[in-house]
């Protein structure tokens, strides 16, 4: 099989819906990268999911495809490899860090050091063609990721899950309120983040606060 989930997230397969859907994902990521160059390396595809054991997650970002320009990707959301130019949305999220949390914008763009932390950087979409965004949209990868929020939310407590923009908002009915806290705002993206539904929305204060409050060890952002 082209692609295989860490063995501590197979039981979001749980279903024989999840499984096919599953098994059709492959085939199409499978078929996609033999025949285009597509991102990121399919070696790390699964990467979100590989540094957070479903036990272990304090926080959810969502994000909705993988960047699709060359070397870019690294399979975390928003994330980029080490010494690769800081997208226009990554820059708006260290500036709303540094005015929050009074924190000096860092070295790297690669978020691996949060996804250590128990931070799932969790694409909707976890593979793209190159240049083309949101080309493997609508191919079984959204009903996959939403299972991944649904069983998180229902098998776990005090998850922060921070939903930027309207397409993650809309997740929001996949998640119990009740058991977790659910931030949303605006985009960081240049577009949104200039119209004012960026910045000043303290995410990562709120979400270390909240964390603290249910003995849960805060995130070094």
């Amino acid at each position: 099989m082209f692609l295989k989930i860490p063995d501590a997230w197979q039981f979001v397969l749980d279903t024989e819906i999840q499984l096919n859907n599953f098994n059709m994902i492959n085939e199409f990521v499978s078929d996609a990268y033999s025949k285009s160059t597509c991102y990121p390396p399919k070696e790390v595809i699964f990467s979100a999911f590989d540094y957070c054991k479903p036990q272990d997650v304090k926080v959810v970002i969502l994000g909705q495809d993988p960047y699709h320009g060359f070397s870019q990707a690294n399979g975390l959301c928003f994330s980029v490899y080490d010494g690769v130019k800081f997208p226009p949305s990554l820059i708006n999220i260290f500036k709303e860090i540094e005015a929050d949390l009074d924190l000096p914008l860092p070295i790297s763009g690669n978020l691996e050091r949060w996804a250590e932390q128990g931070v799932l950087l969790l694409n909707t979409t976890l593979t793209v063609e190159e240049a083309k965004a949101g080309s493997h949209q609508k191919q079984g990868w959204e009903v996959f990721t939403d299972e991944v929020i649904r069983k998180l939310s229902a098998d776990y407590n005090h998850i922060v899950f921070m939903l930027w923009g309207s397409f993650a908002r809309k997740k929001a009915s996949l998640i119990d309120a009740e058991k977790h806290l659910i931030l949303e705002t605006g985009h960081p993206s240049p577009l949104s983040a200039n119209r004012g539904h960026w910045f000043e929305n303290k995410h990562f204060s709120k979400a270390n606060k909240y964390l603290k409050k249910y003995k849960r060890k805060p995130i070094d952002w």
